[in-house]
């Protein structure tokens, strides 16, 4: 193989003007066929602008996302596609419905205070008709006090505590059936009522309360109680039977318990605030009054109406 670099090489002497310049082609031409060494600093430099760009980027990206309040992407109308929306929009609660208020019920007339024991109120009676019933006892005495010339206030019926309230059987000198009310009071003085209902009216009205004086027992039956256990009979020849009946009558603080026999059958009465009330069925005509007893805490036998010469004992025969 031929050295081109040699002037023989040409056909021309060595080192002539035609020499040089073909070999200065030569030259030209072997850097185009081999090209010269790769900058290598240049492209590290480029390898790390590009890195740092890729990083700015990226850091770029997350604080946005990191920006983006939740709820800027809503779907577009196609229902799949994300478009962004900006920040949702703050709720705001819609203003209540304008409403009417319910007017306020009036307010329950002031009444009677009710019995200690349900007991206390039979024949289906219930405390409102009792109280009721009370009410209108009080007003037809305020009638009669118009008519008198010795008025006698009987107060409120708020001042009233519900003592008993049974059914009415009418006699010969009492025609007509119905119910009894037995209130007491301490306004304005202490005492009680004892009232008879009939057709839905108070047909009278018997008031008062007895002294107590001492050579009174532990318990003291109420002189015109007998009203409730009685019939009187005129011209009849015996009671309606069955009879319901009531007793009633004030008691000291060192009564525990009362019984009530009458009829040949014993009852436990209702103590309430310094009274006693019992009630019953007669299912035979009875010839003498209830037969009281009181007891203390112990069980001592501390009152027996037998021996009170204040109490009476019989009953009118028919």
């Amino acid at each position: 193989m031929k050295d081109f670099t040699k002037g023989d090489a040409f056909g021309g002497a060595p080192g002539t003007p035609l020499e040089e310049r073909l070999r200065e082609l030569l030259t030209e031409q072997a850097r185009a066929v081999r090209p010269d060494e790769p900058p290598l600093d240049a492209i590290v430099r480029r390898g790390r602008d590009g890195r740092r760009l890729r990083a700015v980027v990226t850091a770029s990206a997350l604080a946005v996302a990191i920006a983006m309040p939740v709820g800027a992407y809503a779907v577009g109308s196609d229902g799949n596609s994300p478009a962004a929306t900006g920040p949702s929009p703050t709720k705001v609660d819609a203003p209540p419905a304008h409403t009417t208020p319910e007017p306020t019920p009036d307010p329950a007339p002031p009444g009677p205070q009710p019995p200690a024991s349900p007991g206390q109120l039979t024949d289906g009676i219930t405390f409102e008709q009792a109280a009721q019933g009370l009410e209108k006892c009080l007003a037809h005495n305020r009638e009669m006090d118009k008519l008198s010339s010795l008025p006698n206030d009987l107060g409120k019926a708020e001042d009233y505590r519900i003592l008993l309230a049974h059914r009415r059987t009418g006699d010969d000198n009492a025609p007509g059936d119905g119910f009894w009310v037995v209130a007491t009071t301490e306004k304005p003085r202490s005492g009680r009522v004892i009232c008879p209902i009939e057709n839905g009216e108070a047909t009278g009205i018997n008031s008062g309360a007895d002294e107590w004086f001492p050579e009174y027992g532990a318990v003291h039956p109420d002189l015109n109680g007998d009203k409730l256990n009685k019939q009187t009979i005129i011209t009849s020849d015996g009671w309606r039977l069955p009879f319901r009946w009531g007793t009633i009558g004030q008691v000291r603080a060192s009564v525990d318990r009362v019984t009530v026999t009458y009829g040949g059958k014993t009852v436990e009465a209702s103590l309430d605030h310094g009274w006693y009330a019992a009630t019953g069925i007669l299912e035979k005509q009875p010839t003498t009054a209830p037969h009281i007893k009181g007891y203390d805490a112990a069980g001592w036998q501390i009152y027996d109406s037998t021996t009170d010469k204040h109490y009476q004992h019989a009953l009118p025969k028919s």
